[in-house]
């Protein structure tokens, strides 16, 4: 997927990780976005992250490696 093809979540001001995978549709609750993050499953512009409660700016882009593929979503 090319950066520009990501689509944009809006979201107000900074949002945590866990919040905005749940807000994106990247997890369906928040108890599959903790494990999506402690696995290391989850990368914030191509770095891994597994602290849950990162703050996000906007702009960030967001990716979650899923059996399916990779999904992604930038912050809004």
């Amino acid at each position: 997927m090319r950066a520009d093809d990501v689509p944009t979540v809006p979201t107000q001001g900074t949002i945590r990780l866990g919040q905005f995978l749940k807000l994106a549709n990247l997890a369906e609750s928040g108890a599959q976005a903790r494990e999506l993050v402690a696995g290391g499953e989850v990368s914030v512009d191509g770095e891994v992250e597994t602290r849950r409660g990162r703050q996000l700016d906007r702009g960030a882009v967001v990716t979650v490696d899923l059996p399916a593929g990779p999904l992604s979503a930038r912050v809004g």
